[in-house]
């Protein structure tokens, strides 16, 4: 079971450090198997810089690569062959410059080196979303929208963190502990603490219910009851639900 250390401070208030929470959970039954550390944004960015595509041509020997010029604050453009189907000149983008590491969302990471692509020079790299572990799209680059200056730190533009996963044994008799609330429990007991648990917020309910249900054997089913949750939009979570799920895996 993966128990995050941020997710525990919610609930309840300590100063111990991983490696010293993670000795006291063991005490308390929940044998702390493994401690491993995530990084929201992994790498931190580093070497990465916000760039502009000042020009955006065809690759002379590849039909599906394009040359760039990019302005990345320094005294010259920096030459970039780029795969991406968006790319063109004005955008405003991120760069992973040379000898830079870039940690994708899936795979393994990897320099950047200056080299030839087809027989034309490329200095960096023009990167999508998932090449730098900030998310899973690969449909193009990322094309931001900010005014910071060219070559400023990519890492301007986001949030950075990190935290702590327990991996717990979890024993067959340790059902109450299958949660981070449960976890928390242990904990209060421990430090005789009171915990910080969420309020449940109320919610309106309406006997208006659009969907018409017919029970049609009231001995096999004596009650049936159901609920219409409306105003829901589909989209993105936001991101601070994004981080916390994501480091318990």
């Amino acid at each position: 079971m993966k128990i995050s250390y941020n997710w525990l401070k919610e609930y309840i208030d300590f100063k111990e450090s991983p490696e010293e929470l993670g000795e006291i959970l063991t005490q308390t039954g929940l044998e702390v198997e493994g401690i491993e550390k995530i990084e929201k944004i992994p790498g931190g960015l580093a070497g990465i810089v916000i760039g502009e595509v000042m020009s955006c041509e065809q690759h002379p020997n590849a039909d599906k690569l394009k040359v760039t010029k990019v302005d990345i604050g320094q005294n010259e453009l920096s030459d970039i062959v780029c795969g991406a189907p968006n790319v063109a000149a004005g955008q405003k983008v991120l760069v992973a410059t040379v000898n830079s590491t870039i940690h994708p969302t899936n795979g393994e990471s990897f320099k950047i080196k200056k080299a030839k692509i087809r027989g034309e020079v490329s200095a960096g790299m023009i990167c999508a979303e998932d090449e730098l572990g900030l998310g899973t799209s690969h449909d193009g680059i990322m094309v931001l929208d900010t005014d910071k200056p060219n070559g400023n730190p990519a890492i301007e533009l986001f949030e950075t963190g990190e935290d702590f996963v327990f991996e717990i044994g979890l024993t067959p008799n340790r059902g109450d502990a299958t949660s981070h609330m449960g976890t928390a429990r242990d904990l209060k007991a421990y430090f005789r603490k009171e915990l910080t648990l969420p309020e449940a917020k109320p919610f309106e309910v309406k006997l208006d219910n659009p969907i018409k249900v017919e029970v049609e054997d009231y001995e096999r089913c004596p009650r049936f009851t159901g609920v219409t949750i409306r105003g829901i939009e589909v989209k993105d979570s936001p991101d601070w639900l994004q981080w916390k799920l994501r480091s318990i895996g």
